[in-house]
């Protein structure tokens, strides 16, 4: 489970141009607008991610719309820009009842916080035959935000595959033993035809070519096209495109070549890959920074972002969401 609300430190308290009511603070990665002396440096407080779905009795000054998510009346937090400050999450003052909690630990489902999803459409949501499968990792890397510790140790040394993170509907196909699935990013879903995941399956021929392979392993991608997100791609059809080969019995993803392998045998599209062999030197800044730019797939598109795949150890992943795509979102 995603850490959408954590005990964290504030590391920094900084001026922001202009502005008098308002001033920047930094948690890991993180920019944060908040009122002026509200905080201070190396204060506990309660720090919420963006796309975290907020209850109204949290903070109700950020719900001056009655909207639900899953039947909780809330708001959804968003990067914003104010007095031109990027602003990510919320900072809210370390509630009596976590007085004794200790720093990072996640308080997300003890103030009731859901990560928000996007709508699915009905060609997507499909007949449910079960929860996600336990045997497989899901798809979710972590944000280079949260892993300032980390970055310092990678810088100059880590070699990192980079490639495009596409806008899409996440999809899993996997074949365990002899059970043969369709999975969206939370869901297995059942054999349907009219599902636009088991559309691409069958159109793909998956299941046979990966019995043919022989292995218990899934295979991960973005579904992008028509009627998925926008279709920022300009797509006239359906595209399933690769980003992971999760092995089932080791518990562990493909390193990248036999990633490349998998896809040139069953004969799949990849996501876009940028860099193949990458040593960073940035800071976060500079890595959102990296993150902008056009897509590949469409160079009048802003792209998602970026992800950062360890070369000796396909494990150890991360994201990198550009600014400027999150800002310009809807």
């Amino acid at each position: 489970m995603r850490k959408l609300v954590t005990v964290r430190r504030i590391d920094s308290i900084s001026p922001i141009d202009g502005a008098d009511a308002i001033e920047c603070a930094q948690v890991g990665g993180w920019k944060v607008v908040v009122k002026k002396g509200e905080f201070s440096e190396g204060q506990l407080a309660m720090y919420f991610e963006i796309d975290s779905w907020i209850p109204e009795n949290v903070a109700p000054f950020l719900c001056k719309d009655k909207r639900e998510f899953n039947g909780v009346a809330g708001a959804r937090l968003r990067t914003v820009r104010l007095r031109g400050q990027v602003s990510q999450g919320l900072l809210l003052p370390l509630a009596e009842v976590f007085a004794n909690c200790l720093e990072d630990d996640d308080i997300t489902e003890a103030v009731g916080v859901q990560k928000w999803e996007a709508p699915v459409s009905a060609q997507l949501s499909g007949q449910v035959r079960g929860n996600f499968p336990s045997f497989i990792k899901k798809t979710d890397q972590e944000r280079i935000q949260n892993l300032k510790r980390d970055l310092e140790v990678w810088k100059n040394k880590t070699v990192w595959e980079v490639t495009e993170k596409l806008d899409g509907s996440s999809m899993t196909a996997y074949l365990r033993d002899e059970d043969f699935g369709v999975c969206s990013r939370n869901l297995d879903l059942k054999s349907d035809e009219k599902n636009s995941f088991w559309t691409m399956a069958i159109k793909l021929n998956l299941e046979a070519k990966m019995r043919d392979l022989g292995s218990n392993i899934a295979i991960q991608g973005e579904l992008i096209g028509p009627s998925i997100q926008g279709n920022k791609y300009n797509l006239t059809e359906h595209q399933f495109r690769v980003f992971d080969v999760f092995d089932i019995d080791a518990y562990s993803y493909y390193d990248a070549q036999r990633r490349d392998e998998v896809c040139d045998v069953l004969g799949l599209l990849h996501c876009p890959v940028l860099d193949a062999e990458h040593t960073i030197n940035q800071d976060i800044d500079g890595i959102l920074l990296m993150s902008e730019g056009f897509s590949v797939l469409n160079e009048k598109a802003q792209r998602e972002g970026l992800v950062f795949k360890s070369i000796s150890d396909p494990n150890i992943s991360f994201k990198a969401i550009s600014n400027k795509f999150l800002l310009a979102e809807k």
